[in-house]
């Protein structure tokens, strides 16, 4: 009988003990969660939910109060006075455009920043040669931020610079490279086209006759004032999906704050030339990338297609127009009296580069969709329709 019951007392306490841990996991868990909001990422058909700025979850021995979990990267001199500070700080309805910039297109940011910071623009320059004081002489150059580290990528910058948590405070945030020409552009009406439209993920269209195109939906509709899809009568695409339909191209991406959330996470740590992750962004659309991401066509710009990192070369094939036809002109006179261009051994490298982390960044994406079980791709019926309408 003794030995029943201490049986029995053996197995309350074990009880107890596993429910006790059970518990401890449970909530030490959802503390670290908490503390670390940017750790994972939730897709959601529905419009964000506001959150609190006191966050629950303790960090450290700091008092609740205290802890600031987001930020911003607004210029904040001592010198401002406070009446100043607050008119600033009552600005909502602020967007981020960062570029990455070299000495060497200086005249094409110049005109670019001209027409984005009067319309309540915060703006980051990326100086991927390392020049940021050749921008002094600029009017606005002391109001912009500037970050210099040489021979980086724009996807390089924006994973270690624009972390959701430090951008959380702009509306949509613009990515944009450098050799675009925006003559035909007003930032505040093509914000105005994206909001009424809901898009998520967008970009201005593309000049066909002046601009380097790679795929036709990026081409400007000269009716109405934006497209999703590219028409099906188009042989290259008589399917849906990247890069005909949902899709942007990645020169000049505007994301909101949800969907640069995820973009973020999107964006390889190590893989810096971003090849193939324009073709992924619909997974951060916020729900259907065919209604979600568009090209706007009344707010259009020209892409020059200029090489920059590792030096310019010929460029081959996809480049319309005047544009087009002076860089190689400019390439061509470079190549005679240099003889080899220093920069073309560069660029073969970059490109064989850029192509092998394209490789490794599907792999990784297969990896993780495969590896996933809890994991359910959302365009994966869509693929299986057009299969099945595909004749035999």
């Amino acid at each position: 009988m003794k030995l029943r019951l201490h049986l029995l007392v053996l197995c309350v306490i074990i009880i107890f003990l596993v429910c006790n841990m059970a518990n401890f996991q449970h909530k030490h868990t959802s503390l670290e969660a908490k503390s670390r909001p940017f750790d994972t990422v939730t897709v959601s058909d529905r419009p964000a939910v506001k959150v609190s700025k006191k966050p629950v979850a303790r960090i450290g021995y700091l008092p609740h109060g205290i802890v600031e979990s987001n930020s911003d990267v607004e210029l904040k001199p001592l010198w401002l006075t406070t009446s100043v500070q607050s008119q600033k700080s009552k600005q909502n309805d602020r967007s981020l455009i960062a570029i990455a910039a070299g000495i060497n297109q200086k005249k094409s940011v110049d005109a670019i920043m001209k027409k984005f910071l009067p319309e309540n623009f915060t703006a980051i320059l990326f100086h991927y040669d390392g020049n940021v004081n050749g921008w002094n002489d600029l009017p606005w150059s002391k109001s912009v931020i500037h970050i210099g580290a040489s021979n980086q990528t724009k996807w390089w910058f924006a994973k270690r610079f624009l972390h959701p948590a430090v951008v959380s405070m702009y509306k949509y945030i613009f990515l944009w490279d450098e050799d675009l020409e925006v003559d035909n552009f007003n930032p505040r009406r093509y914000l105005n086209i994206v909001k009424s439209e809901g898009l998520e993920i967008s970009q201005p269209g593309l000049d066909s006759k002046l601009s380097e195109i790679h795929h036709r939906i990026t081409v400007r509709k000269k009716t109405g004032s934006f497209h999703r899809r590219v028409s099906r009568a188009n042989k290259e695409c008589s399917r849906e999906g990247p890069p005909c339909s949902g899709w942007v191209e990645g020169m000049a991406p505007v994301f909101s704050k949800s969907a640069w959330q995820c973009v973020w996470h999107l964006i390889q740590n190590d893989l810096i030339h971003g090849w193939g992750i324009d073709y992924k962004f619909g997974y951060c659309a916020q729900g259907d990338r065919t209604k979600n991401i568009g090209v706007v066509d009344s707010e259009f710009i020209v892409h020059r297609g200029v090489q920059t990192l590792g030096g310019s070369t010929i460029t081959k094939g996809g480049t319309r127009g005047k544009n087009a036809q002076q860089l190689r002109q400019k390439a061509a006179q470079a190549q005679k009296t240099r003889g080899r261009p220093a920069g073309l051994d560069m660029r073969t490298k970059i490109r064989r580069k850029s192509r092998s982390e394209l490789r490794d960044f599907q792999k990784r994406w297969d990896r993780a969709a495969r590896e996933d079980r809890t994991w359910v791709d959302p365009f994966a019926r869509s693929r299986r329709k057009r299969r099945n309408r595909t004749p035999q």
